[in-house]
């Protein structure tokens, strides 16, 4: 396939572009991108949220992979930090299929970034891609960007929204985030941890991505995740074994409050979400199950 991929040099662009070889890629620096991305990428400018993507960029290109978006998970949500969520990726998924609308051959599929967000928290409900959407700050904004990707459907473009859940990968993200605190005997529940966790590891990220890419079957909500979703305690614990570490000292939500504001919300919800998309078209996880994922993890850190 002959891809473009925006948001490359984030955790699960970059692991893409490395799979896929060779991508045109949208970016906002082209001298960063170009540095990091290698040999095989070609960098195009893009201010997502002021314009629309440049219709050049996307010639012979037959599948879009659309990962651009302010990071949820880091540093506190002010007004300003809660507005950049939201334009990145509505404003951003709105400008980059207005430049579709001008192309003489279009792309066959357009795989969007979506997170498991979506639902909000949910308790022990079990998740596959009908159900309803949840409350929330963060539901409301993957409402309107999953709205947004539709768009492309009026076009003829088969359009996939990938409901990422929390990704683990040996550098970076979330688990890069845990890894100090875990190692030092510092870790813990968050609140709880009763709270469901929806895992997935990258290398599954990135085999579902082309999986969706590649199988006419898929459209509409794709859930990013393993088929075996933990708790919060549970995921824990697994950590901890995998470091050879206690993981003793839960953290209370007073104290997520404190340190987060209302992203500790966030890290509180519980989200028992299942790819059912996925299993329903045959995907083989490498990582179906968490502690081997997590040994993956740890040994790549070293």
């Amino acid at each position: 396939m002959k891809a473009l991929v925006t948001g490359a040099t984030g955790l699960v662009g970059r692991e893409l572009v490395r799979r896929l070889g060779e991508a045109v890629v949208l970016t906002r620096d082209v001298g960063n991108g170009q540095r990091r991305l290698g040999a095989g990428v070609r960098a195009v400018a893009w201010q997502p949220e002021i314009e629309a993507a440049p219709a050049p960029a996307f010639e012979g290109v037959d599948v879009v992979f659309h990962l651009a978006g302010e990071p949820v998970a880091e540093g506190r949500w002010t007004a300003r930090k809660k507005a950049r969520i939201r334009d990145s990726r509505v404003l951003g998924t709105r400008h980059l299929v207005a430049a579709l609308h001008g192309l003489s051959a279009l792309p066959r599929v357009l795989v969007c970034a979506s997170a498991v967000g979506f639902y909000g928290s949910q308790g022990d409900r079990e998740l596959r891609e009908s159900a309803p959407k949840g409350e929330g700050f963060l539901a409301d904004v993957t409402e309107s960007w999953e709205t947004e990707a539709r768009a492309a459907e009026r076009l003829g473009i088969r359009v996939i929204n990938a409901r990422l859940g929390v990704v683990l990968a040996p550098r970076g993200g979330a688990f890069g985030r845990m890894l100090t605190p875990f190692r030092l005997g510092l870790g813990g529940t968050l609140g709880d941890g009763r709270q469901w966790m929806p895992w997935v590891h990258i290398d599954d990220v990135i085999g579902l991505l082309l999986h969706a890419a590649s199988d006419e079957r898929l459209r509409g909500p794709v859930n990013v995740v393993s088929p075996t979703p933990v708790t919060n305690a549970e995921f824990t614990r697994a950590l901890g074994r995998a470091l050879g570490r206690p993981a003793i000292l839960p953290v209370p939500r007073l104290a997520l409050r404190a340190v987060f504001g209302e992203l500790a919300e966030v890290l509180l919800h519980s989200q028992r979400a299942l790819p059912g998309a996925a299993l329903d078209t045959n995907y083989a996880f490498s990582y179906p199950a968490l502690a081997p994922a997590l040994v993956a993890c740890v040994a790549g850190a070293i």
